[in-house]
């Protein structure tokens, strides 16, 4: 039953995130992440952008499965198939937002960083970046708010050519929003794990 509960709300949580992400592509607002990495890199190569997108995910993935588990990694792993489904279908359905830049990038990062939390205090991630943050977290007690905040400037700051200082800033505010939501209701998708197969243990041990 815990982890039905664990899995609707990773899945509330990916629901959400996609539509702040469609608010933000809708609105032509640049983004952070792994994602955001990948779109950069499509201006200076040939290579398609699921190429890079896969590439670019693939060492955070070895950090995952070293330092976080197998299972969280996987876990991970259907949480980024998942979101990619669900922000392609929400285009089909949904028409195009067409709301104020500033208040789109608002509740874009409103609607990004619940939606996130949701996912990653249930046991899973959206790869890249937040494998990184909370693989920070875990060994160096940083935030991972501040990590991802962090991360997310630094790579709307490389993109900042092809968007425009106005975008970028709102880019910014918008990721600020969303890790400073992050940060704030933050629990260790780890530590739960590790709690849930101890119990685990625990009851096996009680019934042999």
């Amino acid at each position: 039953m815990n982890l039905l509960k664990k899995l609707i709300f990773v899945l509330i949580g990916l629901i959400i995130t996609s539509l702040g992400i469609k608010l933000l592509s809708d609105s032509l607002l640049t983004f952070g992440g792994t994602a955001g990495i990948a779109t950069i890199l499509t201006y200076v190569t040939n290579v398609p952008w699921g190429v890079l997108f896969f590439i670019v995910n693939l060492p955070f993935f070895i950090i995952s499965i070293q330092e976080l588990g197998k299972w969280f990694t996987i876990s991970s792993l259907l949480s980024i198939t998942g979101i990619s489904f669900i922000r392609e279908w929400f285009d089909l359905v949904i028409p195009a937002f067409e709301i104020n830049i500033v208040i789109a990038s608002i509740i874009s990062g409103l609607l990004i960083g619940f939606g996130v939390t949701f996912v990653l205090n249930n046991g899973s991630s959206l790869g890249g970046i937040h494998i990184l943050g909370l693989y920070i977290d875990k060994k160096f007690s940083i935030n991972r708010g501040i990590v991802l905040f962090v991360c997310d400037s630094l790579i709307i700051l490389f993109a900042l050519a092809l968007v425009g200082w106005f975008k970028a800033i709102l880019s910014i505010s918008c990721i600020f929003i969303a890790s400073s939501i992050i940060g704030r209701y933050k629990k260790s998708p780890i530590k739960e794990m590790e709690r849930d197969q101890e119990a685990q243990l625990v009851g096996k041990s009680l019934h042999s």
